[in-house]
């Protein structure tokens, strides 16, 4: 991968407050929600690298990403518009679902539209980014470390391409998520520790076994192809001022800042309070480690920011949100008030705007709801799928 220096972000004003919210947002005692903004000038991301050569991003460990996430990024709006049309045949263009009227939302326009993610044909945007390194990479032999739903899509798209994965899962991982991706296929191999154990088997499977490592968010075709989320929503909804993203490793979130330039849309990315590793990062001013968290949203437990989506995510996101287990809860039960069945990690992103939408604005915005991968969901996934055969370690 080559990568072309991105302009350095100017000094962020209220720096002290962001140190501040990032010490707040860890343990137990953290508190509900908390906000940084991150005003500057959004520096032009090099166009189109990816557009004409499809090349993995390296599989870099802790020391390497600090210093690729420092260099920048090449990635481009242009790799995001041929991401779109990679994937075009292999995932759904969701909905934009109407308006929702929830406590403390107050705005006028359209409201607060929903980016229908849970209804992908895998129960999550996760399938747009794994298309698109599948279909660039031609590749029939892949590793990769998930916490489930990139592990389904990947299975998915093996069995469809007739080609083979293996999915590394940290202890946590949902039990229902690792029987779909059996199911459909997969190979599944636990490891203890969290998100940086797994991570790092996975790059050990890959190098002795010559399989393609295919990381959940830390991959410039991984984040192109999640950007399509961004496309869609301003495609459909030009008028959006604000999308509220659920962020974990940060693929979704770079994805739609880079779908978002030229736009004068702002881009607020929504942490889990317990896990606000990028918070932690922009404050410092480099990419941080921080130790295994544990949230409701299994699928956001990420604890550094990748290499790829950090530099991305520096140079245009508006603001960042930490949101409680209590808040994302509240969330999703909303959201099933109105028959949307969204799992936790799906409802970060409307936590996220119903805090932030309190007393505040007006206009429309659009929360992403990135899956719907629930136990009962899943339970019926799994039995859907035809019979294979499964080859599965523990």
């Amino acid at each position: 991968m080559t990568t072309a220096p991105s302009a350095p972000r100017p000094p962020v004003r209220g720096a002290a407050s962001m140190t501040s919210v990032a010490s707040r947002t860890s343990g137990p005692s953290a508190p509900s929600m908390s906000s940084v903004s991150l005003p500057g000038p959004r520096a032009p991301l090099a166009p189109g690298a990816l557009a004409a050569r499809a090349a993995p991003a390296g599989a870099a460990g802790p020391a390497a990403a600090s210093a690729l996430a420092a260099r920048g990024t090449a990635l481009g709006r242009a790799d995001v518009e041929a991401a779109a049309a990679r994937i075009a045949g292999r995932v759904r263009r969701t909905p934009l679902l109407p308006g929702l009227p929830a406590p403390g939302l107050h705005r006028t326009g359209r409201g607060l539209l929903l980016k229908a993610e849970h209804l992908q044909y895998s129960g999550s945007f996760k399938l747009r980014g794994a298309a698109n390194a599948v279909l660039a990479l031609g590749a029939r032999r892949m590793v990769t470390g998930s916490s489930g739903n990139h592990g389904i899509a990947l299975a998915r798209l093996a069995r469809a391409l007739g080609a083979e994965v293996t999915v590394v899962l940290a202890g946590g991982a949902h039990p229902a998520k690792i029987a779909v991706i059996k199911a459909l296929g997969g190979r599944t191999v636990r490891v203890p520790g969290g998100v940086a154990e797994r991570d790092a088997r996975a790059r050990e499977l890959a190098e002795e076994t010559g399989a393609v490592l295919i990381p959940s968010s830390d991959h410039e075709l991984v984040v192109a192809g999640q950007g399509t989320v961004g496309l869609e929503i301003l495609a459909e909804a030009p008028d959006t001022e604000t999308v509220y993203v659920p962020t974990g490793g940060g693929g979704l979130l770079a994805g739609v800042c880079l779908a978002a330039y030229g736009h004068p849309v702002r881009v607020v990315g929504v942490e889990p309070a317990g896990t606000p590793r990028y918070a932690r990062s922009l404050a410092a001013g480099h990419p941080v480690r921080l130790a295994p968290g544990d949230s409701v949203a299994d699928g956001l437990r990420g604890q550094q920011p990748g290499a790829v989506p950090y530099p991305v995510i520096r140079d245009r996101v508006d603001d960042l949100i930490a949101v409680s287990d209590a808040e994302i809860l509240a969330a999703a039960a909303l959201l099933r008030r109105r028959g949307v069945e969204a799992e936790p990690s799906g409802a970060v992103a409307l936590a996220g705007a119903i805090r932030a939408g309190r007393g505040s604005g007006a206009g429309t915005c659009v929360a992403v709801v990135s899956g719907g991968n629930t136990k009962a969901a899943l339970m019926a996934a799994a039995a859907a799928a035809p019979p294979s055969r499964t080859h599965c370690t523990t």
